[in-house]
């Protein structure tokens, strides 16, 4: 085991063991392949399953496996047609059986931050769909709340900015936060999770490698 994976480890075992204190399910897996293969065991058949603008969940493979799982339904915005279609399967997430999503970050005591542009994923992380899965790369851990701000501010946000051709937000023109009121704000809504309820709503999977931004 390299000095990485060690500290992986006892990294994750830390949050495991502070996010089920915050109510939350939780489990480590050291490769993305270990947690597709988790989490679509996760979602019995007959389940409905969409989620959210995670580039995590799309790298991963995650959504591939999912579309590739029997008798589940699968509502993939990336598949719509066109605008309205999405925005249907957006309004649809509220009553699905799981939402996936990662975060955009975690504090080492299990506070979870997430920043959205529309609102739409806070919105279904926080409310709506009876499981949330969040899949979360120890590349987005940070030390405490105030860290965790600012990671998703200062790094994810300006990311995610250049990823979107229409978008003139200030961050996207030199990766600097400047706490804008830009009409293309990605940080309009800023979600800070302390617990999970109904306890057991939220699962986190966290996973030992570099995922999403």
């Amino acid at each position: 085991m390299s000095p990485k994976e060690q500290r992986n480890e006892l990294l994750a075992a830390h949050l495991v063991e502070q996010l089920k204190q915050r109510h939350y399910d939780a489990i480590y897996c050291a490769t993305s392949d270990e947690a597709v293969s988790a989490i679509v065991d996760m979602i019995p058949d007959g389940s409905s399953v969409t989620w959210g603008g995670s580039m995590t969940i799309r790298d991963m493979g995650l959504t591939k496996a999912l579309h590739e799982k029997n008798n589940i339904e699968v509502w993939d915005r990336d598949l719509a047609p066109n605008r309205e279609a999405a925005q249907e399967i957006y309004h649809n997430a509220f009553s699905a059986d799981y939402y996936l999503s990662s975060v955009n970050a975690i504090s080492e005591d299990g506070l979870i931050v997430n920043i959205d542009g529309n609102g739409n994923r806070v919105a279904a992380i926080t409310f709506g769909p009876k499981h949330v899965i969040l899949v979360v790369g120890l590349n987005k851990v940070a030390q405490n709340l105030d860290a965790a701000i600012a990671r998703a501010r200062s790094v994810a946000a300006p990311i995610n900015a250049a990823r979107f051709a229409d978008l003139k937000s200030p961050c996207k023109t030199d990766g600097v936060c400047h706490n804008c009121k830009s009409i293309d704000c990605l940080c309009n809504y800023i979600q800070i999770m302390r617990n999970s309820r109904p306890a057991g709503r939220h699962t986190v999977v966290l996973v030992g490698e570099d995922l999403g931004f």
